[in-house]
């Protein structure tokens, strides 16, 4: 039960802090969008400056007569003053959606701050305005996504001839974790229910042995041996670098607008299969126990005789970033062991 307990309250932990998340970058939305609503003013009014420095200009060289020129400048301001209602206007309706849906509303790309061509600074040679410092438009179709991932789940091996049930190492005490970062890229040029997910992942396998016993390394071979103090804690830790790749599919949400098309799995079934291949990083134990009244806690750092190289198979299924997740090592636990064991987990998987 306390397992059981301990997992619901993950889960739940990670629904909170992507609803956190998603509420504080909202409100980021809103902050960024009351800075541009401040700033309207002073563009305006330092546009119309520029304009009337202009006419000005032109009234001065003989091109326009002064009552051209106050008529000009007339307009010019009447027409700034109507940008600065007019934007003003646009930003609070903006900022106004947006709380009123907590930030989960469909928006175009085209409504850019400022410019609907980006932002930046722009000066005239002639005719021509040459823009620098220009911040670049979205991409139209964006065909690749990535996600920060981790995993928690139950950890164990199977023997070679032997089922699951016959592990001499604890089902509930033996964990896994997983983190890493995964990207997912479109197959097909009009269709994103099939997808590739790939990327790295640090992967932490421990195994806790029944009763009182210890790994103990004897040549080439690493076995379970009684340890001769009575244990409060014995397990042994494999760090893995691995990089998965998985074919995902399932189907998906289009945000289409006349700038971008965009995928969308919120509230989506998918489901990934696939596998892992990569390094072993190092293997320790740690033992606790009462040697002559005194607690000792060890922490052997040594090769054990695991497999450098590790690689298997994996797959998960869930709905969106919650997700069942199983992996399954094809390679040995131990090299030139007499019986092979080949670690396997079972967890839960957040993509965040």
């Amino acid at each position: 039960m306390r397992i059981i307990s301990f997992y619901l309250a993950v889960l739940i932990f990670s629904l909170v802090t992507q609803n956190l998340v998603a509420q504080n970058k909202y409100k980021e939305k809103i902050e960024a969008l009351q800075e541009q609503r401040d700033r309207i003013t002073d563009q305006e009014k330092e546009a119309l400056k520029l304009e009337i420095e202009d006419i000005n200009k032109r009234a001065e060289r003989g091109q326009i007569s002064m009552e051209e020129a106050k008529t000009l400048k007339e307009a010019a301001a009447k027409k700034r003053a109507l940008n600065i209602e007019n934007r003003i206007s646009i930003i609070d309706n903006k900022i106004a959606l947006l709380e009123r849906n907590e930030g989960e509303l469909l928006e175009s790309t085209k409504d850019r701050p400022d410019f609907d061509d980006g932002v930046g600074v722009s000066i005239n040679f002639g005719d021509e305005p040459w823009r620098i410092f220009e911040r670049k438009k979205p991409k139209y179709d964006r065909k690749t996504y990535s996600d920060f991932v981790f995993a928690i789940g139950l950890n164990n091996a199977i023997t070679e001839g032997q089922s699951l049930e016959d592990s001499p190492y604890k089902i509930g005490g033996s964990r896994f974790f997983e983190m890493g970062w995964a990207w997912r890229t479109r197959i097909f040029r009009n269709s994103n229910f099939f997808r590739l997910n790939y990327g790295f992942s640090f992967q932490f396998n421990g195994l806790k042995p029944e009763g009182n016993q210890i790994f103990v390394t004897n040549g080439d071979q690493t076995e379970l041996e009684e340890f001769e103090f009575d244990l409060k804690k014995s397990k042994l830790r494999m760090d893995n670098l691995v990089f998965p790749i998985h074919i995902e599919f399932g189907p998906s949400k289009i945000r289409e607008t006349e700038n971008s098309i965009r995928y969308s799995l919120h509230n989506q079934f998918r489901m990934g299969i696939g596998g892992y291949g990569g390094f072993n990083l190092g293997t320790r134990q740690k033992l606790k126990y009462t040697r002559n009244g005194e607690s000792v806690k060890d922490k052997l750092k040594r090769g054990y005789n695991t497999s450098n190289f590790v690689y298997g198979l994996s797959a998960y299924a869930g709905i969106e970033g919650v997700l069942l997740y199983a992996k399954y090592d094809l390679s040995p636990l131990f090299q030139d062991a007499i019986t092979d064991q080949h670690n396997i987990s079972l967890g839960l998987r957040f993509d965040l």
